[in-house]
């Protein structure tokens, strides 16, 4: 069967979703599962959802938003889930490049009137509340916000090229690109994940990734579901409540990116540590030493993957015992045909370092929107932007990134989409945004800024006024203030070059003028006991979007006069002086 029917086809009194509670946890089998998604799809066509109309989902990791995901793809409609912790500006844009009718939003939600209300009002979508009340989802639809077309839609049954999946990923354009995922994609992958780790009814997994990422819909919730398993889903991320659940639920698989592995090996272990049958780790690459700590800890075979939005996530992984893992690789292909080339699209032989690019019935058709190039090479073969070779086991090794987005714990973040952002601010004449390396992230954000003459700014300034307007996860770890912001003879801006200057000019200083490190944001530099929430509320992971504005305001980073880098980089932290520039 390939429509996400195939999730719900169990049909058997076996536990498939698990809402933890110390008191009273939430638990339904896959006939009860089927039985309450049924229902929701029937509350669905009584508000006139159709077949191909987008539905935007903005609530957090729940029984709410399981019920509502499948229904929404039984009905032939698209499912478009959104970060609920986006801004107003970034709501807006989502809801107009989707054209959404509807969005799904918590219980209470519009009376607390927040971005995603103010931003659905103002593009004219409908809202509807969505709660669990004790025995069903409930969809009531707020008073003053109900579709403008009043209809009663037909009750609908998918097929597998609809479309049932839209998630935006970040381009080096700015703009994030919609990647449309048919059925026949989704199940595609879950099937792949199933074979992969020999999923099966007896598994059950806790899920810690966002069901806004593609990384937790898939490997984490809609595969363990077709297998016949079932999935642990709290609220959040949580390193205090993961291994309390964890035991209690009886779960012996979970996958996370590396970010989480490392914060869960900070906090305490359980002891005895319970039976794992595998950890996996994808979305982000994972260093041989935390994978070494984590089987070690564990005693359980860790598994790193390899994975994006336009797969439909696996892409390849390590095997299961007694077959080799490979720590430092991401292991094999997984249902997927895998070929390194060059730029001409001519395949490398192995061992020669080139692009990955991958084909197969996952992948996706291509992005929606005129103007966007072909990821495809005329072989067919999907571009996946990434460096690697092949060894000769057949092993995939990742090199490097060819774009240039910032990879924050599997999250990636468009730079220009920031830079943007920050050329609003009215001191600011230049910002050129760009990865740094993170120990805990692997990749962090850090931000080169160039003042409009005669203006003064603080680090804590800047991050104040940019956290007003971009989710959290996006604020720069480090500023630098720049005079004169590096170019080439052409006054074209290469953020390699403004990273290798800034990052020189901070050792420099630092040598011969010891001082503190450029700003850090205290709400992104986690201690050893924090609780971690990788959540609708906080940090990680939700797919980049751009600030509505972005198309304008702000200088052009050409336009400024120098073209030629002098030293006098100055880093600050948050609360120190105002770096000033001369009249």
């Amino acid at each position: 069967m390939s429509t996400l029917y195939s999730c719900l086809s169990a049909k058997t009194s076996q536990p498939a979703i698990i809402i933890p509670s110390e008191s009273t946890p939430i638990i339904l089998s896959h006939q009860q599962l089927l039985d309450q998604v049924i229902s929701f799809q029937k509350k669905l066509a009584a508000v006139g959802i159709s077949p191909k109309e987008a539905v935007g989902i903005a609530l957090p990791n729940s029984l709410e938003f399981v019920i509502a995901f499948l229904a929404v793809a039984l009905q032939r409609a698209i499912c478009a889930p959104l970060n609920p912790a986006y801004k107003r500006d970034e709501f807006e844009f989502y809801f107009e490049d989707l054209t959404a009718p509807l969005v799904l939003v918590p219980r209470s939600a519009i009376r607390g009137n927040g971005e995603v209300i103010k931003a659905a009002r103002k593009c004219n979508v409908a809202i509807a509340e969505v709660y669990w009340n004790g025995s069903e989802v409930c969809l009531e639809v707020g008073e003053n916000d109900g579709l403008r077309v009043k209809k009663r839609a037909g009750f609908h049954e998918p097929e597998p090229e609809d479309v049932a999946l839209i998630l935006h990923t970040s381009g080096t354009t700015g703009r994030p690109k919609a990647v449309p995922l048919s059925h026949r994609n989704l199940c595609q992958t879950m099937t792949n994940i199933q074979a992969t780790y020999d999923l099966s009814s007896s598994d059950r997994t806790y899920l810690v990734m966002p069901l806004f990422h593609v990384h937790g819909l898939l490997a984490g919730f809609l595969a363990p579901l077709m297998s016949g398993g079932s999935v642990i889903v709290p609220a959040r991320f949580s390193a205090k409540d993961f291994w309390r659940d964890f035991v209690a639920h009886s779960a012996n698989w979970y996958t996370a990116v590396p970010t989480m592995h490392q914060i869960l090996l900070k906090n305490d272990m359980p002891n005895p540590m319970p039976k794992i049958r595998f950890v996996r780790s994808c979305s982000s690459p994972l260093s041989p030493t935390v994978h070494k700590q984590l089987e070690t800890l564990m005693g359980a075979p860790v598994l790193e993957a390899y994975a994006m939005t336009e797969a439909a996530h696996q892409m390849t992984s390590n095997p299961l015992p007694p077959a080799s893992r490979k720590p430092g690789s991401v292991g094999k292909p997984q249902g997927v045909e895998l070929t390194i080339m060059n730029d001409s699209g001519m395949p490398l032989s192995q061992g020669r370092i080139g692009e990955v690019c991958i084909k197969g019935p996952n992948v996706t058709s291509g992005y929606i929107g005129e103007g966007i190039a072909s990821p495809f090479f005329q072989s067919g073969h999907f571009r996946t932007g990434d460096q690697g070779y092949l060894d000769p086991e057949g092993y995939l090794f990742l090199t490097g990134r060819i774009k240039e987005l910032i990879n924050k714990g599997g999250e990636k973040i468009s730079p220009i989409e920031i830079d943007n952002t920050l050329a609003q601010h009215p001191y600011i004449a230049e910002a050129v945004s760009f990865a740094i390396d993170d120990e805990l992230y692997g990749q962090n954000v850090a931000v080169a800024i160039c003042l409009k003459e005669g203006k003064s700014l603080t680090a804590d300034e800047l991050l104040q006024w940019y956290g007003e307007r971009a989710a959290k996860f996006k604020i720069p770890k480090k500023v630098y203030f720049t005079q004169n912001m590096p170019k080439t003879a052409t006054g074209k801006v290469q953020r390699r070059h403004v990273a290798s200057a800034m990052i020189a000019s901070e050792k420099q200083q630092e040598s011969h003028f010891p001082r503190e490190s450029p700003v850090v944001s205290p709400s992104l530099a986690p201690t050893e006991k924090d609780d971690y929430y990788f959540d609708s509320t906080d940090f990680l992971p939700k797919q980049a979007a751009p600030a509505r504005s972005s198309k304008s305001g702000g200088r052009s980073l050409i336009s400024c006069v120098s073209s030629i880098f002098k030293s006098c980089v100055s880093s600050v932290r948050g609360g120190g002086s105002k770096v000033k520039t001369a009249r």
